[in-house]
């Protein structure tokens, strides 16, 4: 059975830093890229960062590029998010989700469609 749990989430003041957690289980993760994503009310999901697993590439959107780290622990099966320097913009929940592939050549984050596993969500919020 796939799962993905996330956590690490909370209420955290402007410039502050919180690390969030995906922990995986059922598959393989060496396979599987990781992907963060991010909802905030009223507004689209959108893509936040991704790490894929042959090339170890990483991905940022722009609004979180030089303020937030992915990374991954295969033997821990386990992905992180560094957030530093957060913005209320950033408030949101969190989701990480799995796709099943282990290349990815495109400019632009891996669209939400190319992930078939995701997890429940964690809360960032993040206010003065």
């Amino acid at each position: 059975q796939v799962q993905l749990v996330e956590s690490g989430g909370g209420f955290v003041q402007p410039g502050g830093s919180l690390r969030l957690s995906c922990a995986t289980s059922g598959f393989t993760l060496d396979y599987y890229a990781i992907g963060w994503f991010r909802q905030a009310p009223g507004k689209e999901r959108e893509g936040v960062s991704c790490i894929v697993s042959n090339h170890e590439r990483t991905q940022y959107a722009d609004s979180v590029k030089g303020r937030f780290t992915i990374s991954r622990d295969n033997a821990k099966n386990t992905v992180y998010l560094q957030m530093d320097s957060l913005k209320p913009e950033d408030t949101a929940v969190y989701y990480c989700a799995a796709g099943g592939f282990t290349w990815y050549s495109g400019f632009s984050l891996p669209p939400a469609s190319m992930y078939q596993y995701w997890g429940q969500g964690t809360q960032v919020t993040v206010s003065s």
